[in-house]
C-alpha cells in the first residue's frame, strides 16, 4: 500500500556535492547568496571603516538567520498557497504520520484560490468562509489568517469586475465584521494571533470593501439579442420554479412587470417552503391572511429565521471514507481519465466518496 505524503521513508531532501563536502540544494539559494553577498560587502565597510570588533562571528551568523526569515516574510511572490487537489485528513499521530491535520493546515493547501475562479465552486467557497468567520476565525494559524484574507480580497474584487453574486459577499462581510468587532473590543478574553493593530487593520479593510459593494452600479446591459422580455410565460415561470432562494425570486420579480406577477404566485412560495422545511414546522409559524389563506411568501422568511434552509451547490469538496482523503473532484478529468481526483486503493472507489457540505468540512476537524 502506498503512503501518501511525507514521511521517515520519503526520498527527503536534495543534495549536491561541493568541495567543502555535501550541501543541502534549496531553490532559493542563489537569492539568499546574493542577499548575504551584499550584507557582507556592507559589513567589511563597516568593520574597516569604524571598528572590527563591532560584529563577531555569531553576531553575524544571528543576522544572517535573520535575513532570511525577512526574506520568507517579505517576499511578496512567495505566498502561503498551495494548489494540492487533495489532502490527508489525520487526526492521531501514527508511525508513518506525526501530528495531525488542522482547519487551516486544510484551508492553507487546499486550493481555495482557484476555486473562485469556478461559477460552481464560487458560492461553495464563500459559504465557507463565512462559517469560519462565524466561529473558527480565532482557531485559524497565522498563516492561514493571512491566506483567508487574501482568498476574500479576491472574491471581492471578482465581484466588483464582474457584478455577480454582491448578495452574498455582503453578507459573509456582515457577519466577519461583527466578528471583528466582538473580538477587538474584547481583546483579552481570547487568545488573537499577531498584534491587535493587525486585526484592526483587518476591521477597516472590511469595512472599506463593504463601502465598496455598497457604492457599486450595475451597468445596464446593451444587446441586442433575446432578453427575458422575450420568453413567453411559461418558459419565465419555468424559470421561477428552478431557484431555490427566495432571495433570487424576490430580485428576479423586479426586472419585469411580467415577472413581478409571476414571483407573486401563491403555488411557487409553498412549493419553496415544502423543499426547505418540515410539515411540523409550518404548523408552529402559520401567517394567515384576512380570508383565511396561508400567506406562503410571509411564511419562507419566518422560517427562515428560525430553520437553516437547503444548500445547493454546483461542486464541492469530496471525502473518501476509504482513504481519509479530502479532495476536489475534477468532473471533466473524471470522465475522460476515469480519474477518482486522488490515488484511491479501494476496489470501486466511487462507493467511498462522499460529498463534504462546507459544515461537514469544519465538522472533519474537530477534535
Amino acid at each position: 500500500m502506498p503512503f501518501l505524503g511525507q514521511d521517515w521513508r520519503s526520498p527527503g531532501w536534495s543534495w549536491i556535492k561541493t568541495e567543502d563536502g555535501w550541501k543541502r540544494c534549496e531553490p532559493w539559494s542563489q537569492e539568499l547568496e546574493r542577499e548575504n553577498n551584499q550584507c557582507n560587502i556592507s559589513h567589511s565597510i563597516i568593520l574597516n571603516s569604524e571598528d572590527e570588533e563591532i560584529f563577531n562571528n555569531e553576531e553575524h551568523e544571528y543576522a544572517s538567520k535573520k535575513r532570511k526569515k525577512d526574506h520568507f516574510r517579505n517576499d511578496t511572490n512567495t505566498q502561503c498557497f498551495y494548489r494540492e487537489k487533495w489532502i490527508y485528513v489525520h487526526k492521531e499521530s501514527t508511525r508513518e504520520r506525526h501530528g495531525y491535520c488542522t482547519l487551516g493546515e486544510a484551508f492553507n493547501r487546499l486550493d481555495f484560490s482557484s476555486a473562485i475562479q469556478d461559477t460552481r465552486r464560487f458560492n461553495y467557497v464563500v459559504r465557507l468562509l463565512q462559517l469560519i468567520a462565524k466561529s473558527q476565525l480565532t482557531s485559524l494559524s497565522g498563516v492561514a489568517q493571512k491566506n483567508y484574507f487574501h482568498i476574500l480580497d479576491k472574491i471581492v474584487q471578482k465581484v466588483l469586475s464582474d457584478h455577480q453574486n454582491p448578495r452574498l459577499i455582503k453578507d459573509l462581510l456582515q457577519d466577519l465584521s461583527s466578528t471583528l468587532c466582538i473580538l477587538i473590543r474584547g481583546v483579552g478574553k481570547s487568545v488573537l494571533v499577531g498584534n491587535i493593530n493587525i486585526w484592526i487593520c483587518r476591521l477597516e479593510t472590511v469595512l472599506s470593501w463593504q463601502q465598496q459593494l455598497q457604492n457599486l452600479q450595475m451597468a445596464k446591459h446593451v444587446s441586442g439579442g433575446l432578453t427575458l422580455s422575450d420568453l413567453p410565460v411559461h418558459m419565465l415561470n419555468n424559470i421561477l420554479y428552478r431557484l431555490s432562494d427566495g432571495w433570487d425570486i424576490v430580485t428576479l420579480g423586479q426586472v419585469t412587470p411580467t415577472l413581478a406577477v409571476l414571483s407573486e404566485d401563491r403555488r411557487l412560495w409553498k412549493k419553496l417552503c415544502q423543499y426547505h422545511f418540515a410539515e411540523k414546522q409550518f404548523c408552529r409559524h402559520l401567517i394567515l391572511s384576512e380570508k383565511g389563506h396561508i400567506e406562503w411568501k410571509l411564511m419562507y422568511f419566518a422560517l427562515q429565521k428560525y430553520y437553516p434552509t437547503k444548500e445547493q451547490y454546483g461542486d464541492t469538496l469530496h471525502f473518501c471514507r476509504h482513504c481519509s482523503i479530502l479532495f476536489w473532484k475534477d468532473r471533466r478529468l473524471a470522465l475522460l481519465l476515469e480519474d477518482s481526483g486522488h490515488p484511491c486503493t479501494a476496489a470501486d472507489p466511487d462507493s467511498c466518496f462522499t460529498p463534504v457540505s462546507p459544515q461537514h468540512f469544519i465538522d472533519l476537524f474537530k477534535f
